[in-house]
This record gives C-alpha cells, structure tokens and sequence, in this order.
C-alpha cells in the first residue's frame, strides 16, 4: 500500500473539481502553510471530524547510548506536535482494523482434515 502524497492530493483534487492542479496545489499549500504557523505560535489546530494537532513540550530528560551506558546524555526539553484523531476518522480508521482481523482469522473447512 503506497503512501498519499501532496502531489495524489493535487491530481485527485483537481480531476474531481476541474480546478487547475498549479491553483489546487497553491491551496493545499498555503493552507499546510497556515497549519505550520499556527502550530509554531503555539495554537492548537481543530479540523471538525478530522482532529486536532497540538503542541506538546517534553521534558528534559536524560539518555543513555546502549554502547557507552556509564556515560549519561541530556536531552534538553522541546515542543512537539501531537494529533488526535476526529470521531469521524477513528470511525474510518477503526473499520480498517476489523478488515485486517478478519482477514487474519482462518475460514472454518480451510484447514486440512487428519
């Protein structure tokens, strides 16, 4: 399974609405551009049935390198970007998941008799 580039997003777009792909990318990309922003002010990003993206700081913490573990490393505190998930998406995304478990349980007469 190939992963959703900016680039299927721009040609998927454009086919459905019959927009110029260099004006949906100019969309996608400011609207990327925005999120970006709003995430480096500080701001939580809610997209209704989509998620939300937040800022998160970790502490400071100290690390150690498994070949050298009498030597400690700081690891200085940071902001990191978090996202939870919509109602809308985990309904989806949770749907993927009983197709993948089913596909893994064998199909009762499949295995061979003794």
């Amino acid at each position: 399974m190939a992963n959703l580039t900016k680039r299927d997003l721009v040609v998927r777009i454009s086919n459905e609405t019959g927009m110029v792909q260099q004006d949906v990318l100019n969309v996608i990309q400011r609207t990327l551009d925005h999120l970006t922003e709003s995430l480096s002010n500080g701001q939580a990003v809610e997209l209704r049935n989509f998620g939300v993206f937040e800022v998160k700081l970790r502490k400071a913490r100290v690390g150690r390198n498994p070949n050298r573990p009498e030597h400690d490393v700081p690891i200085p505190p940071r902001a990191v970007v978090k996202f939870k998930a919509g109602k809308e998406m985990k309904t989806k995304v949770m749907k993927l998941s009983q197709t993948i478990a089913s596909q893994a349980q064998p199909t009762s007469g499949s295995s061979p008799a003794a």
